[in-house]
């Protein structure tokens, strides 16, 4: 057990962390991502709705 807490300690070592910078740019890149495919998804949802509810005459209460 030893060996292998040794052995992730060494391979923490190697790990390249972001800086303060690169941490704000790339949480704001993955939150707009987020919010487009959260719309892009909703608006599909409506327009798939609504086609429904114009074909086939259903009504979702």
């Amino acid at each position: 057990m030893f060996e292998y807490l040794k052995g992730v300690r060494q391979e923490f070592k190697k790990v390249v962390w972001p800086t303060r910078e690169e941490l704000g740019t790339n949480t704001v890149v993955v939150l707009a991502t987020c919010a487009f495919f959260a719309l892009a998804f909703w608006l599909i949802d409506t327009g798939f709705l609504a086609a429904l509810k114009g074909i086939l005459g259903i009504t979702l209460s």
